[in-house]
Formats: C-alpha cells, sequence, structure tokens
C-alpha cells in the first residue's frame, strides 16, 4: 500500500470505528489479528502503515471487509470534525502561528471541535484573502505570460477543439457569423439570451440549471464583441473549468477561454493560408487580417503572435498602450527591451517615448496604420501601430518584428526612424537639465491613484465577480 498521511489518518479512524462497534480493546483486536495493542494503536493514529495480510485480519475480525477499511469517506461525523483539525493544524498557516496544536481527546465535544474548526478556516479565509491582491495578481500573471512566451504563445489543444466545434455546427469559410455562434452554443445545450440588466460585474452569466447564457444587448449591430463574449461563455464548459481557486487559475481560464474565442472567429486553418499567402507576397498587415474575419485590429494583432512563429517562423511582439503610455496588454518573443518592475511584471509600466506605440498618438490622421523602425539596445524593431478611443481614454494597438522580419510587412519602406536608450532614464524619463533648474523645488502635481490598487480579490467564487450579484439576476431571469 502507498497511502498518504490523510488517508492513513482516514484508514485509522475506520478501523477504530470498526473496533468499538464490536466491543473489542486494542488489546483484544490485537490478540484476535495477531499484533501487540500499542501496534494497532499506532495504525488507528495514523502513524503506522498496515500490511494488506494485516487489513485482511482486521477486516475479518471486525466483520467486515477490505474494501471498507479503504474507503476515503469518515466513518462518522465525529471522525469528520478530527480529520478536519489534523489537516487544518497541519498547514502552513498554522504552523506560522507558532501555537502548539491541539489534541482531540474522547472527553471534547463535537461542539467544542466545531468551534476550533471555524477559527481555522477563518484564519484559512482571512490568509486567502490577503494573498488575493493586486501584488499577488501582478506575480500570477508574470508566470502565465513567462510560460505563453516559452510557448510561442500557441495552444495545440484548444486551436483543435475550436475547429472541432466549428466544423460541427456547419461552418468552412468566411466571418463567422452570429447564427453559428448560436448553434455552437445549442449543440452545448445553451440558448443566447441578451439582458439589458446584467451585473455590472459580470461579461457574461451562464445558467447552467437551465441552459441559457446571458449576454448584454448589442452597442453595435453585428459588432465582433457578442460573438466572442459567447464563445468565452461556452468555452468554460468545454474546457471543464470550475470555480477558480486562485488568481493563477482565474487569469489561466480567462487566457483559455479569450484564446478559445480566437480560435474560432480566426479558424486556425483559414488563418494560417491567409497569413502564408501574405507573407509570400510580401504584404502582411494586421489590417487586412483584421478585415478578412471581420474581427477587432487588437483581436487580428493578437492572434497574429498565436500563429506567426509556429506557421512562419516569424517572432513579434504585441502591444496595447493607453494614453498615458502604460502597458495594458502585452506579448513579446522577438527581444523587444520591454519595461518591467522588480518582480518582472510589465503590465502597468510605461513605455519609452520614442516607441512607435507612443508616437503614434501625435500623428493627424489616425484612420490609417502607423509605421515607424525603433532603434532599441535589443537591436532595430519596425512597427505597426493603430489607435483607438474608448470611454476610458484613447489606446495604441502595435504588433512589431525585429529588422529583418520587417520585409514581410507592409509598410516596411516607412522612413520614419527614432532611437530608444530605454530602460537607461535619460532616453525619455529624466527632464531636460534646463527645465530641471527651472522648477525643481517649485512644483508639486498630485498624482491620480487607482483605487483598485489597494483593492483585494473578491472574496466570492469567482474572481472579480459580485457571487450575490449575480444570484439576484439569476433568480430574477429563471422563471423567463
Amino acid at each position: 500500500m502507498a497511502a498518504s498521511g490523510i488517508e492513513l489518518a482516514t484508514l485509522g479512524h475506520r478501523i477504530r470505528h470498526h473496533r468499538v462497534a464490536r466491543g473489542f480493546t486494542l488489546d483484544e483486536l490485537g490478540a484476535r489479528v495477531g499484533v501487540a495493542g500499542s501496534q494497532l494503536s499506532l495504525i488507528e493514529n495514523g502513524r503506522r502503515e498496515p500490511k494488506l495480510s494485516l487489513l485482511q485480519a482486521i477486516a475479518e475480525a471486525t466483520g467486515t471487509d477490505v474494501t471498507d477499511l479503504l474507503s476515503a469517506e469518515p466513518p462518522n461525523r465525529r471522525a469528520a470534525l478530527e480529520l478536519e483539525l489534523e489537516r487544518a493544524q497541519s498547514s502552513p498557516v498554522f504552523r506560522r502561528l507558532g501555537v502548539g496544536a491541539v489534541k482531540p481527546a474522547k472527553t471534547m465535544s463535537d461542539e467544542t471541535l466545531e468551534s476550533i474548526l471555524g477559527l481555522h478556516r477563518e484564519l484559512q479565509r482571512r490568509e486567502h484573502e490577503a494573498i488575493a491582491t493586486p501584488e499577488e495578481a501582478r506575480r500570477a500573471n508574470t508566470e502565465l505570460r513567462l510560460r505563453m512566451r516559452a510557448a510561442g504563445n500557441y495552444l495545440p489543444e484548444i486551436e483543435q477543439l475550436a475547429e472541432k466545434q466549428l466544423k460541427a455546427a456547419g461552418h468552412t469559410t468566411g466571418a463567422l457569423t452570429h447564427r453559428t455562434v448560436s448553434i455552437m452554443a445549442e449543440r452545448l445545450g445553451f440558448e443566447l439570451l441578451y439582458v439589458g440588466d446584467l451585473p455590472h460585474s459580470a461579461r457574461s452569466v451562464t445558467d447552467l440549471e437551465n441552459g441559457r447564457i446571458y449576454l448584454p444587448p448589442a452597442s453595435i449591430p453585428g459588432g465582433h464583441g457578442l460573438r466572442s463574449m459567447a464563445l468565452q461563455a461556452m468555452a468554460h464548459r468545454l474546457l471543464g473549468h470550475t470555480p477558480p481557486s486562485d488568481y493563477a487559475d482565474f487569469l489561466q481560464q480567462r487566457l483559455e477561454i479569450n484564446y478559445f474565442a480566437a480560435c474560432c472567429l480566426m479558424p486556425e486553418t483559414a488563418s494560417v493560408a491567409f497569413l502564408a499567402q501574405a507573407k509570400k507576397d510580401r504584404n502582411l498587415a494586421v489590417e487586412d487580417f483584421r478585415d478578412a474575419f471581420g474581427v477587432t485590429h487588437e483581436a487580428a494583432g493578437m492572434r497574429m503572435t498565436n500563429l506567426s512563429t509556429r506557421h512562419l517562423d516569424i517572432r513579434l511582439h504585441f502591444l496595447r498602450v493607453d494614453g498615458a503610455g502604460a502597458i495594458t496588454r502585452v506579448y513579446e518573443n522577438d527581444g523587444l527591451p520591454l519595461p518591467m518592475d522588480v518582480t518582472g511584471s510589465v503590465e502597468g509600466q510605461v513605455v519609452c517615448r520614442r516607441f512607435s506605440a507612443r508616437s503614434a498618438f501625435d500623428e493627424q490622421n489616425r484612420t490609417v496604420e502607423h509605421y515607424q523602425y525603433t532603434d532599441t539596445p535589443g537591436g532595430t524593431f519596425w512597427c505597426s501601430s493603430q489607435t483607438g478611443t474608448t470611454a476610458e481614454g484613447e489606446f495604441s494597438i502595435t504588433v512589431g518584428v525585429p529588422f529583418d522580419d520587417a520585409r514581410w510587412f507592409r509598410g516596411r519602406e516607412t522612413a520614419k526612424r527614432a532611437t530608444s536608450a530605454c530602460p537607461d532614464d535619460a532616453c525619455c524619463r529624466r527632464p531636460d537639465a534646463a527645465l530641471t533648474a527651472r522648477w525643481e523645488g517649485k512644483a508639486w502635481p498630485s498624482a491620480r491613484v487607482h483605487m483598485q490598487m489597494f483593492s483585494p480579490l473578491p472574496r466570492g467564487a469567482f474572481p472579480g465577480v459580485d457571487d450575490g450579484e449575480v444570484y439576484a439576476f439569476l433568480d430574477r431571469h429563471a422563471g423567463g
């Protein structure tokens, strides 16, 4: 047998339960099975692993069978409480307190055990709440970004799953229609419903009991967003997701559902054929890829990161940057020098003012892509940037490649060139000496603080979602 410590504890409780039920003392049962009572005591306390022959003898002596003794279920409520207490007191959270463990004596009531366990549960809850902060999210996000970088941002299993679902729904070529998305949902047993009262913290809500996926009404008729949100909701079911246990799990799930939606909107087979032909023609362009599949510029740029290294042998980078220059979404496997903090986190860092991602905001004509070469400490990179505006402000989307790979892209003839020395502060972060002499000690700007930087992860089952709001929403719609 190769039982874990907890399995041995459960086994010991089950042996004790059957021994006591038969009215045997340790010595009496020991005499029947050929071992000392002290040896049985060690087994019942989970400190010694019995041989199978001894288990068979114990089962025969107590009128049960070995399968029953090896069951993972505690034999009774009292045993369940004692096992839970043992687990709690063996956790790192409890051990760090330096407090002695409580041994549940026979005279200790179940109510006392329940009270002690209540304290342990609250201790665990507070520990999880304490680590579920933006700092924890940043660390988990950095680890996920590095894993995806090593994989070329390519997930073959999800690519295959998406193609299979599309084929089953009858999709062959062209942009994915809303009707096909509805068929895909129907095949999974779901109906797509568009409602105006979704909880403010949820992008969509899936009613597993009644087979419904609730989505917001379309702000733009026929928009890409609703197809993507519906596909993401379906992906949770197809990928077998369960409520995330921590930020890392939550972020992994978000990445997977976004990836599945992108695979459906821009299927691998059709996308690779399109991109390969464009490369052959030396006319790769994000805007053409975007228009061919009816998606957003950002979605097309990110999809290129999934496929270009794997299928086109092109390494590249992707940046979404807000109007202040802060990175909100990023991928690179081409060596572009990115700003990062001491933990290796990139999101939230401000990119160099010389980068195309920021200089594009200065362009007069923002309806077209802005091309630029940038000399950096990591080499020269060609970039294509497109700007846009949301309710939150301006943003830019940039896709770029090392100098040698620019030959495959439209816009490579651009004469626009810049030089960046970042992360050297002298590049664009340190103020001009004359300005410093003029204003140092004479100015006091007030920084804008985002309150979410202080917020812990909500305590509900789904990070970032108000469970109470969601459940109230489902209750309103359950009969409709």
